[in-house]
């Protein structure tokens, strides 16, 4: 029996189909790595892993261990638009599972985790947390894109005008051109969404190595990132370095400073919280945006955000840049897969250009990129994201309600003219276990801009919305949902809600007695009759301020 927990199994029938798979006898003895590929052909975002995969695996071969490799489901925001799209969000904690059981099945001593489009990277990562062996992340990196009438433009660019092409306001012909300009090579999506920022969360806490993120997909830099991880999760293994050693509150609230300094995406939150709680550790990660919202200020503007774009962050120095800058707020003292502190890993960094990564006192702005709002409406919160430019789109609203069970309905609305500015949509039933699974409207905050009205209407829902939709006034991830018995779910048509994101308060101006009146007929959002996976999911998942894991 050697000193790997992988060779407690080396049995005659384990030996007997590793000899098949051509590892010979005297290699038996090296630490076992599983290398987490979620690959695809149905999305570009994982159409270069395969090629990584081979890769990282030579270099294991190189640096001293053997590899494994692990697939699991690969959900893509824009091709699992099935069932409202609630396949997105439930197939995270499939590879959470996947991974859970080929690498503690086979008795695996560590793992490499190759990142791509949202939900791989929390996946992958609440694995790590919960079975607390050796891993490390790669961020497989961001796509290239094209350009239209002389412009930068990308899938986001191309998502929004989808938007007006539903509108009518964009014709076949440049949808087709725009089509072919939006995408030009393998990668997540190049806005601050999901992807980019779960990539530059991952480095933040200290789970990718220093200065990989954010990196173009099959770039040099990427490749000299594969082969420096690979060489590091073999000395991780013999070292025996585990995810909770890392996942420590420093760790988190070096994260969370790092999203905010960076407005990412909404739905990071929800993935933090989940692979804390999967690291059985009691750290509020809501809590620590809401507390540290005020405290850090907005430093990178990246689009949709701001007036960069993902490469330029890149070119300056990427998310090291970023800590750099923010180095006298951050816990400098928590440990990294580096094998370094967070201090020692900045001690090199760089900051290329400090009008794309701002100093702390040349900020975009000083006010929370990112704020929890509470009130009648969310008992216990709703998640409004803002932009670099105040001036963009309004802090404030106050309008009357229009109440709508999904966003094909309020998209419909929009198109028949019957959502006019000063309206609050209201879209219930996209919650978690609503859906289940979660929806997001995000294509209804781009048919608004295409009746012009993108920042003359606000939105409200228990749905998600990727940091790519950033247009309207927009509260999301209201908690409780309506299908938890949320009051969102009593909000009627004419109510006047009023949205103030500074003072974080969103309340709907009707009396607690008007509200538990309403209760006793309250519309069940909860969707019956459903099967598989999603029945299984929404029997079991736990509310969004516990991260939306699996009890």
């Amino acid at each position: 029996m050697g000193k790997f927990r992988s060779n407690v199994m080396n049995g005659p029938i384990r030996r007997a189909m590793w000899l098949n798979l051509g590892i010979k006898d005297e290699d038996m003895d090296r630490p076992k790595i599983a290398i987490v590929n979620s690959s695809s052909n149905l999305a570009v975002c994982f159409s270069h892993l395969d090629a990584i995969a081979k890769f990282a695996a030579e270099e294991i071969y190189k640096a001293g261990g053997i590899s494994f490799e692990i697939r699991t489901v690969a959900p893509a925001d824009f091709m699992f638009t099935g069932h409202s799209g609630g396949f997105v969000q439930a197939s995270r904690d499939l590879i959470t599972n996947d991974v859970e059981a080929a690498v503690e099945g086979a008795m695996l001593d560590g793992i490499i985790c190759l990142a791509s489009c949202d939900k791989t990277l929390p996946g992958q990562l609440m694995a790590a947390a919960r079975m607390n062996i050796p891993t490390i992340v790669v961020a497989c990196g961001y796509q290239p894109c094209g350009t239209y009438k002389g412009e930068h433009f990308d899938i986001e660019d191309l998502f929004q005008q989808l938007g007006h092409y539903a509108m009518g306001k964009v014709t076949d012909e440049e949808m087709k051109e725009m089509s072919e300009q939006a995408i030009k090579g393998p990668g997540v999506c190049q806005g601050m969404g999901t992807a980019n920022t779960m990539h530059i969360a991952c480095e933040a806490l200290g789970f990718a190595l220093p200065g990989t993120t954010p990196v173009l997909a099959n770039s040099e830099k990427m490749w000299s990132a594969v082969s420096a991880a690979c060489r590091r999760i073999v000395e991780m293994v013999e070292q025996d370095v585990r995810p909770r050693d890392l996942l420590t509150e420093a760790a988190f609230e070096n994260c969370v400073k790092t999203v905010l300094s960076v407005s990412g995406s909404t739905n990071s939150m929800k993935h933090l919280q989940a692979i804390a709680k999967e690291a059985k550790s009691d750290i509020d990660v809501f809590d620590m945006f809401d507390r540290f919202g005020d405290e850090i200020p907005l430093l990178v503007g990246i689009k949709p955000n701001g007036p960069h774009f993902i490469d330029d962050l890149e070119a300056a120095g990427g998310t090291k840049a970023v800590m750099k800058q923010l180095e006298s707020l951050l816990r400098t003292d928590a440990m990294t897969v580096s094998g370094k502190t967070v201090g020692e890993n900045l001690k090199d960094a760089e900051v290329l250009d400090d009008d794309v990564v701002r100093p702390l006192n040349k900020a975009y702005n000083y006010r929370p990129a990112i704020i929890l709002a509470k009130g009648n409406i969310a008992q216990e919160f709703g998640v409004i994201k803002l932009q670099v430019d105040d001036n963009y789109k309004p802090n404030y609203f106050r309008g009357p309600a229009k109440v709508f069970s999904n966003a094909f309905e309020a998209n419909n609305a929009i198109r028949d003219g019957k959502i006019v500015k000063g309206d609050v949509v209201v879209i219930v039933g996209m919650g978690i276990t609503g859906t289940p699974g979660m929806a997001g409207p995000g294509g209804l905050i781009f048919a608004l801009d295409g009746m012009g009205l993108g920042s003359d209407v606000a939105i409200v829902t228990d749905g998600h919305a990727s940091g790519l939709c950033n247009m309207a006034l927009m509260v999301v991830d209201v908690t409780p949902e309506a299908a938890a018995g949320g009051n969102i779910g009593l909000i009627r048509d004419g109510d006047i809600v009023e949205i103030d994101a500074l003072n974080r308060k969103l309340n709907v101006e009707v009396s607690d007695e008007e509200l538990d009146k309403r209760r006793l007929t309250a519309k069940d959002y909860k969707k019956t009759g459903e099967e598989g996976w999603l029945k299984l999911y929404q029997d079991r998942v736990r509310p969004l301020n516990e991260g939306a894991i699996l009890c």
